[in-house]
């Protein structure tokens, strides 16, 4: 298959089915005489795990991680295990900072009273005043 039917077959933009192979995460595809890039199973398969891998936030090198480890027969579920557990514990940290940020901002609309008035305790804190 092309570019255009693998991109629509994996849920991955042409775009980013490039990017893929320039970072290595997907080997270079085949050409055609013609110089278009040809996919097969494999490929799609391939950009299918990285698609769901990114849905869940996973980095690129955490991707080529799972990636290695996916295509290793041999390896350790615990390996496995480790890395997403430490994506686990990264999500949890965002999570508890977003938290915190929501926090502080949701102070701060309360302070403000939205009105026709100038001040503004959401402008004041954002130029480093005290609210």
């Amino acid at each position: 298959m092309n570019i255009g039917e693998a991109a629509k077959a994996s849920g991955v933009s042409a775009k980013m089915i490039r990017h893929y192979e320039s970072v290595g995460l997907l080997p270079p595809a085949s050409r055609t005489d013609a110089g278009y890039r040809q996919y097969g199973e494999k490929d799609l398969r391939t950009l299918q795990f990285i698609r769901r891998s990114r849905d869940l936030g996973f980095s690129i090198e955490e991707i080529r991680g799972l990636v290695s480890l996916w295509q290793d027969r041999t390896r350790p579920s615990r390996e496995v295990k480790t890395l997403a557990k430490q994506h686990l514990d990264f999500l949890d940290r965002k999570l508890e900072e977003l938290q915190s940020m929501k926090h502080a901002l949701a102070h701060l609309v309360s302070c403000c009273h939205g009105d026709e008035r100038p001040d503004c305790p959401i402008l004041e804190s954002l130029a480093g005043k005290e609210t």
